[in-house]
């Protein structure tokens, strides 16, 4: 009897010890894990920092993109309006009768 408990005793001890193993190493491979994605995170940190400078740059950029279209706006507005108040002048005198200055010089060319 005591060989029977001895003998169960040593395959408890083996049981044990290769469960424990088996235990070291789910360990070993959730630390392992734990420590790639620990490393996966701080790329992302890492590439999301340099998309927010990214967009800020971006937002500058568009910002200025914007004052320069409503400058170029306004001057194209001032340039039309001096144009259309030059063809008024323009059509004014071309339309005095033949007799007066301008209108009888530019007639008298043609």
């Amino acid at each position: 009897m005591a060989r029977k408990v001895s003998v169960d005793a040593g395959r408890e001890a083996e049981e044990m010890r290769r469960r424990n193993a088996e235990l070291e190493r789910a360990v070993a491979e959730a630390a392992a894990r734990e420590e790639r994605l620990r490393r996966e995170l701080e790329a992302a940190l890492a590439r999301l920092a340099v998309a927010e400078e990214a967009e800020e740059r971006l937002c500058v950029q568009l910002g200025e993109l914007e004052a320069e279209a409503v400058a170029q706006a306004v001057e194209y507005q001032e340039h039309v309006r001096a144009l259309s108040e030059r063809l008024a002048f323009a059509d004014a005198v071309l339309s005095r009768p033949s007799g007066s200055g301008i209108a009888a010089g530019v007639a008298g060319r043609r």
